[in-house]
């Protein structure tokens, strides 16, 4: 690297230690053989870390450094609020530090909604507590981003929890079922049955946050509805958690309809990817105009989720990269045909 007068330029190299507090167990801050300390090395390459009793060494740069002493900081208090620290949560501590938000990643990564059977639900990303905070503060939210973001699952999360703590007293849950349009009459039982397959995926995280016991129960006291969006109509629901779910899939007839359901002492939670709209050809999304619509009234919020707000498996960016550099080798050698031993 050279400055503008073409003279070799050299990055400042300092050193400075981080005294960890003597309660705090290295072992649970570092991870079973080092794995969070290796995460650490893995994001920080250029700089040199060396770990003595309850002393992290560090030298190199003065911002990485600045970086990793307040990871450090971060970690611990996650690990003091009885979290358990992974790799996940080291790798997501350092996306929010480097992007310098306001908001700790302590404070995000140790929010619960609702737990379950030993499971917590609560958010990963800071655009993810965000939307839950806008669902506690408002009594309509649209949450739109790409799949993979959570936003059916924290709203459901938000539901269940909303009514364990009796703010609600029924959750309904609903999604339009826009590929059954052509099919129904091909499926074979009742109409519930050949509807069901599309509501499935609101069954599955229902059974995540509530006890599989006590669903059938909830559900035929109609304290947990689950249906179509078109079982809507008419209806006021007073007193409920409501969430649409896949709403890119209603036209703006239906989108209305569902937003005029909204009576006393309820709160709403629409979900969808405006990129994925399975409608006909010629029928204009309800979820892609809706914010032209309400964007200027008070207690409707809009929630805009991105691809950093995606929440998969470590692996699964793991095998992503694997991928791209196999068809990065792929594309500059030529492929052997097996079957005629000749290059193809």
């Amino acid at each position: 690297m050279t400055d503008s007068s073409g003279n070799p330029q050299h990055t400042v190299q300092t050193s400075h230690t981080v005294q960890i507090p003597p309660d705090v167990p290295m072992v649970a801050l570092l991870g079973p053989r080092d794995e969070l300390l290796t995460t650490i090395e893995r994001a920080f390459p250029k700089l040199v870390i060396a770990v003595r009793g309850n002393d992290v060494h560090l030298q190199g740069d003065p911002g990485d450094m600045a970086l990793v002493e307040d990871l450090l900081d971060e970690l611990i208090t996650i690990a003091d609020a009885g979290h358990p620290l992974n790799r996940d949560a080291v790798e997501r501590s350092i996306g929010m530090l480097r992007q310098k938000t306001r908001e700790r990643p302590a404070d995000v990564l140790t929010m619960n909604i609702v737990s379950s059977r030993g499971r917590t639900v609560r958010p990963k990303t800071l655009g993810q507590k965000q939307y839950v905070d806008a669902i506690d503060e408002n009594t309509i939210v649209f949450g739109i981003g790409p799949a993979g973001t959570g936003k059916t699952y924290l709203a459901m999360a938000k539901a269940v929890a909303a009514l364990q703590a009796k703010q609600v007293d029924r959750i309904i849950l609903t999604r339009p079922a826009v590929e059954a349009g052509e099919r129904l009459g091909f499926l074979p039982g009742s109409l519930n049955e050949k509807i069901d397959p599309y509501l499935r995926p609101l069954y599955d995280a229902l059974h995540d946050m509530v006890d599989p016991e006590s669903i059938p129960r909830l559900m035929a006291s109609g304290t947990v509805e689950v249906a179509p969006l078109a079982y809507m109509r008419g209806r006021t629901l007073n007193g409920a958690f409501i969430i649409l779910d896949e709403a890119q899939n209603t036209s703006a007839e239906q989108m209305k309809m569902f937003l005029t359901r909204l009576g006393f002492g309820s709160k709403m939670v629409v979900t969808g990817d405006v990129t994925q709209v399975d409608l006909p050809g010629g029928t204009t999304s309800g979820l892609r105009i809706v914010q032209d619509i309400l964007g200027d009234i008070d207690d409707v919020h809009f929630a805009h989720l991105s691809a950093q707000d995606v929440v998969r498996h470590r692996l699964v960016s793991d095998i992503v990269q694997a991928y791209d550099h196999f068809d990065a080798r792929r594309r500059t050698r030529p492929v052997r045909d097996s079957r005629q031993g000749t290059d193809s």
